[in-house]
């Protein structure tokens, strides 16, 4: 049996049992198995969590009895031997077959022969099934959602948030993989001195345009976590966008930070080095076991002025009310941004979820973030969704509650080959 499909198939099955993370779920079995081609495992992974939706579609016309009487396990063979026929060049149409069927026979017992049939259909009917998705004229969400595999409740907000035309673009961006992004730690060198070192270790590399610490991996970058130049804290591994946040804030040395929700850490991180290892920086989250990570991180890059606290974001902490000359609000959100890292959060329920929840958390740490900022000081809220009552409507309400404030900067960025989708808003207090 080939480790490598065994693999996927495991992460793809705990995922639909156990609502497992991508991530976790990937890093999980691939550290217990040890797979020859961790890479394979995750483009075949990532490849059918990315197209759920459209391979469901074409199953669904091709399984008589329809999906809802399929097995989990059978349909995740399934959809495995259907995304390597559909996308999958580097595999022959027989070899993901065969395959799948020996999946089957280990996996399934007795359901070999149905899989290698509705499988040798696709392979069969493949160009009519193409052929065969919703009307985009008549039905464009239905069409959008089952080309993109987004679930209809997403499709429906960016719709009436963006219109079609830029809803298709935010939902192929969606299903397109990320360049692995650095954030240079500048307390060591330049970004050109860490560019120079990574080419001689032989990676490839081109500078961001977003943030002047940024570099972009634009070829492999499998084993750079293991390099000295990690180990010694020369960089991180930090999207643009989030390193952007951390530049629109701008501490300076000897100033007094706040990050209200830290984990796991990059920005808390990013804003230290910028102050050069001199202020304080105060890191909160509500995890014990997350603030051990932060620190970690801190070690690592030799930030010796960040502080860890237990901390529940929508609750401030009385000594450090107007004290602070910068204030960091990077709150929990959808994840809308960040669907190509996470493609599971496309296809939840919407009541998974649970927006209104949500933008009221984000409200009240707003709120108690905002108490932290002294007179002439800086609070950036952030998020890592394209959704607007998560961001601009609420720096909006914020900014009518709290005329004190001054908003300064506001700003979507949309999901690309540099960078997450992401929010960033700049306030200061008057």
């Amino acid at each position: 049996m080939d480790l490598n499909r065994k693999t996927a198939y495991e992460v793809l099955l705990d995922m639909e049992t156990n609502q497992s993370y991508s991530n976790l779920a990937l890093n999980n079995f691939i550290e217990k198995n040890r797979p020859e081609n961790p890479a394979f495992v995750r483009e075949l992974v990532y490849g059918v969590l990315e197209n759920k939706i459209l391979l469901d579609y074409y199953l669904g016309a091709l399984v008589d009895s329809g999906l809802k009487k399929v097995k989990k396990q059978d349909l995740t063979i399934l959809r495995m031997g259907v995304y390597q026929i559909m996308a999958m060049d580097s595999v022959p149409d027989y070899a993901a077959i065969n395959e799948s069927v020996v999946l089957a026979r280990k996996f399934c017992r007795g359901r070999d022969k149905f899989i290698n049939g509705v499988l040798r259909n696709f392979q069969r009917q493949q160009s009519a099934l193409a052929g065969s998705l919703p009307d985009r004229q008549t039905d464009p969400a239905k069409y959008l959602s089952v080309r993109y595999s987004a679930a209809s409740w997403l499709v429906d907000l960016w719709l009436s948030a963006y219109g079609p035309d830029k809803t298709e673009e935010l939902l192929a961006a969606s299903n397109g993989r990320p360049l692995l992004c650095l954030r240079t730690n500048l307390m060591k060198g330049s970004r050109e001195a860490l560019m120079e070192k990574l080419g001689e270790a032989g990676f490839q590399t081109e500078a961001g345009t977003l943030s002047k610490r940024s570099i972009l991996v634009t070829g492999k970058g499998t084993g750079i976590l293991e390099h000295n130049l990690f180990r010694e804290g020369w960089f991180s591994v930090q999207d643009e966008a989030s390193t952007l946040a951390a530049d629109t804030l701008n501490p300076k040395p000897g100033n007094l930070v706040v990050d209200v929700c830290a984990a796991p850490g990059g920005k808390t991180m990013a804003m230290a080095e910028l102050m050069d290892n001199e202020g304080e920086v105060y890191a909160f989250d509500i995890y014990e076991h997350k603030l051990e990570l932060i620190q970690k991180q801190a070690d690592r890059l030799g930030t010796e002025i960040v502080k860890t606290r237990c901390q529940d974001g929508r609750t401030a902490r009385e000594e450090l009310k107007g004290m602070a000359d910068c204030v960091l609000a990077d709150v929990p959100c959808s994840g809308l941004g960040v669907i190509r890292r996470k493609p599971e959060i496309k296809t939840k329920a919407a009541a998974e979820l649970d927006f209104a929840e949500l933008v009221k958390r984000q409200e009240e740490i707003l709120e108690a973030a905002s108490s932290y900022v002294k007179q002439g000081g800086t609070l950036v809220y952030s998020t890592c969704t394209v959704n607007p009552d998560e961001n601009e409507k609420q720096v909006e309400a914020f900014c009518s509650r709290h005329p004190e404030f001054r908003l300064e900067f506001m700003k979507q960025l949309e999901p690309d080959r540099e960078t997450d989708g992401f929010f960033i808003s700049k306030m200061c207090r008057v």
